[in-house]
Parts: C-alpha cells; sequence; structure tokens
C-alpha cells in the first residue's frame, strides 16, 4: 500500500457528467473541500438515483447512509443527504434533497433495501416523512414517543421521562422533573475566563468591612481599613528608662574599654604547693 489512506478519484469532470445525465433533475452541483453535493428535485430523487447508478462514468453503486439536517429559518426547513458511493471508480459524493414536515421524499428502498433501516432512522430523528416506504415506524425511540429528537425546537431534556412502576408493575410515562435547572454551556477556555459575571463572583471583591473573608491570594489583599490606618513611627524610650539603662551600664562595665585593661593588669599570686621533702617549689 503506498499511502496510509486510500487515494478517491479526483472530482474532474463529475459535475460535467451529472449533468449530463440528470438534465432538469439537478437543481445545483456543488464542488466544496475536496467533496461534490448534487441538489436534485425532490420529485425526482428516484430516478435521479437510477440514473447515478447505471450512467457509465458515474457508477454509484453503494448507498452508504442516509442523513438528516434541520433548517429552521428555511421554508423548506429540512434536508436529506445521501452519500453514495461507487466501487468502481473508487469516489464519493452526497446528494441532497429539501422537504418540510408535510411533504413526504420518494423512498429508494426498491434501489437499495438497507435504504429502509436509513429512511427510519431520519423519520424517527426529523419527524420527515418518506412515500414508499413498507415498512415506516420509529427504529430509535418507543413507539409513545412524541416529538423527533433532532429538530431544532425541540427541548433538549424532552417531554416525557419513562421508569418502571412498582405499584403499577408497568413502565409509565411521567412529565420531567429536573433536580437542578438546566445549564447552557458556552465551551470557552477555562484559562481565558469568561466575559460575563457568574453568581457568586461578587465574593472575589475587596472585602466591604475589617475581618469580611475574601478568596484572594495573600499578595493581593488589601485590608479594609488601609487607608484609614496610617503608618506610625515607633515611641522615643521615655527618661527614666534611659537614666536606668545608663546606670546599669556604668555597673557593669558594658561599653568600657578600660574595664578590661584594668583588670587584667591585677597582679595574680601564684599558689605555693609544698614538696615532699619539706622543701617548697617555687
Amino acid at each position: 500500500m503506498r499511502a496510509p489512506a486510500p487515494a478517491y478519484t479526483s472530482n474532474d469532470g463529475v459535475i460535467d457528467s451529472a449533468r449530463a445525465a440528470l438534465g432538469g433533475m439537478l437543481l445545483d452541483a456543488v464542488d466544496h473541500v475536496g467533496e461534490v453535493a448534487l441538489h436534485v428535485r425532490r420529485e425526482d430523487l428516484y430516478d435521479a438515483m437510477i440514473a447515478l447508478r447505471d450512467t457509465p462514468g458515474l457508477a454509484y453503486q453503494q448507498l452508504m447512509e442516509i442523513a438528516g439536517v434541520d433548517y429552521p429559518d428555511r421554508a423548506e426547513r429540512f434536508e436529506v443527504v445521501y452519500c453514495m458511493l461507487s466501487l468502481t471508480r473508487n469516489h464519493r459524493l452526497r446528494v441532497h434533497v429539501a422537504t418540510d414536515e408535510e411533504k413526504p421524499v420518494p423512498s429508494v428502498t426498491d434501489i437499495w433495501p438497507v435504504a429502509g433501516w436509513l429512511e427510519r432512522e431520519v423519520y424517527d430523528m426529523y419527524g420527515v416523512l418518506f412515500s414508499g416506504n413498507p415498512d415506516l415506524r420509529r427504529i430509535l425511540t418507543d413507539y409513545g414517543f412524541r416529538g423527533h429528537p433532532q429538530r431544532k425546537d425541540f427541548p433538549l431534556t424532552g417531554y416525557v421521562e419513562l421508569r418502571y412502576s412498582e405499584e403499577s408493575k408497568r413502565v409509565v410515562y411521567e412529565p420531567v422533573q429536573l433536580a437542578q435547572d438546566f445549564r447552557t454551556f458556552d465551551f470557552m477556555s477555562p484559562w481565558e475566563g469568561a466575559n460575563y459575571v457568574l453568581p457568586g463572583d461578587e465574593k472575589g471583591a475587596l472585602p466591604e468591612a475589617k475581618g469580611a473573608p475574601t478568596p484572594l491570594k495573600a499578595d493581593t489583599i488589601v485590608k479594609a481599613d488601609a487607608a484609614q490606618t496610617a503608618t506610625k513611627a515607633p515611641d522615643a524610650p521615655s527618661e527614666s528608662y534611659a537614666k536606668k539603662d545608663a546606670q546599669g551600664t556604668a555597673q557593669t562595665g558594658s561599653g568600657d574599654a578600660d574595664a578590661g585593661n584594668q583588670k587584667q593588669d591585677k597582679p595574680v599570686e601564684s599558689d605555693v604547693i609544698p614538696s615532699k621533702g619539706g622543701g617548697q617549689n617555687q
């Protein structure tokens, strides 16, 4: 294998071949970030898929995925996206179809039977209808679920919750009751910090009264009475304390340089030790 990932065929000529094969069924064709997207009329989806599969030079034999997208601001708010793969040409493209809550999209289960499961998923999550699907039921949520979870107007918490009731001996539905308010996150970097005030941030301000607690660091704390209390120099020693200190110095001789010399000049008498023979040793 020459490359760590398979090299797909380039997009050169793909849009021109698709325009020639689809004709008026094609609304728009876009080549963006290396991917080709074909926007097809909803009523012509079935015939367009047949043409993309059987036309030489295109040959998209396999349906890989069907995805739903919700654009609430559009008149036709939903887009159904078909991800196609050409096994012989090793190339991929997407087919887009627009619709709303009421207009059904033609089913392609007769072309690719796997589309039955994929269309059921889009129907369950977005509420898009598919005409011709033989088994259009919910596939991810339960049968009693109300609404479609992936719609952008559907609350993230849902409307009801279910649990097993020991009293009723069955699964029951109840209105959603949250233990705390649902929170939204801005995904900002915690190192940069948010540019809005959160509850509790007022505790980070300087203390309003002396002794008030503050989470500031020791080197940034400013005392509450720092502006009112002036720095006071130490008091000078009193006169009585100075006389007492001077007297004590005179008595002990501390600080007198001659006191030590006089003490050393005093003669020292040597001890006389009698000898065993009655004589004296000096």
